[in-house]
């Protein structure tokens, strides 16, 4: 079900109030012990308010309306076009999402509106807890990577906009294999790039249905839910749950 605007801002703020130190309740012990390199999907990493925000601003009577149906049309566009084999990048689908749910709640989605939703996407920054756990988590000695459905140009701008150029190993879009997760494909590029087993992998997903596609595919999984969203019906539990990185770092038992 989607989840608007201001409900998803009221749920990440209860994680955010319990401060940066402090792990979740629901971060589990004790951590992996083979672990090395840890894979990011980008939302626990960029934090996405911002675009649903400006939704919000050029729509002011719609906005939540519009939010969720593009967010919810963005990833059904994805997966469709990887069932058919129909393959476009993640921008194409997201401008096409965009599109198609403003004429359906007929809105008057203007080239110059269009652009600024659209360049939303590449000016995203972190999570306010992310630059202290990714340090840590480095420190460490893990080894990390992103593994999203973002497109190369669309991960390389946030991270130049979030100052986190160098921090990761590997940038993997699933471009690469011109299909989207939880496509098993997409999940082997992490494997590939790394040169690492299943075992030596800890996948971090944003959603739900990621973090049930990751283990599928067989990596140990934490599952950074900012929403405290229930796990979905789909059989595959991630190992552990937290609300944020710092969770993860205690998680990993990081110093």
């Amino acid at each position: 079900m989607p989840i608007n605007r201001r409900e998803f801002l009221n749920l990440t703020a209860a994680g955010m109030a319990a401060g940066l130190l402090a792990p979740s309740a629901l971060a589990q012990t004790p951590g992996p012990a083979k672990i090395k390199a840890i894979v990011f999907d980008a939302f626990p990493i960029f934090d996405p308010r911002p675009v649903f925000k400006l939704v919000e601003e050029l729509f002011p009577e719609k906005g939540v309306e519009l939010g969720n149906a593009w967010r919810t049309r963005q990833f059904e566009y994805a997966w469709l076009r990887s069932l058919s084999y129909n393959y476009a990048d993640f921008w194409r689908v997201t401008e096409d999402a965009l599109v198609f749910s403003a004429k359906m709640l007929k809105l008057d989605l203007d080239s110059e509106k269009r652009a600024q939703l659209m360049q939303a996407y590449l000016a995203l920054r972190p999570w306010p807890e992310v630059a202290a756990g990714l340090t840590a988590l480095k420190q460490s000695g893990f080894r990390l990577g992103f593994l999203s459905n973002f497109t190369p140009k669309m991960l390389a701008a946030a991270i130049e906009s979030s100052n986190l150029k160098g921090v990761f190993e590997h940038v993997i879009s699933t471009d690469e294999a011109r299909t989207y997760k939880p496509a098993p494909q997409a999940y082997q590029l992490a494997m590939d790039q790394f040169k690492l087993g299943r075992d030596e992998i800890l996948f971090v997903p944003f959603a739900g249905w990621d973090a049930a596609g990751a283990k599928w595919f067989g990596y140990q999984t934490f599952w950074v839910n900012r929403l405290n969203a229930p796990v979905e019906e789909l059989g595959g539990v991630p190992d552990a749950v937290g609300t944020n990185l710092t969770d993860l770092v205690h998680y990993l038992k990081v110093a």
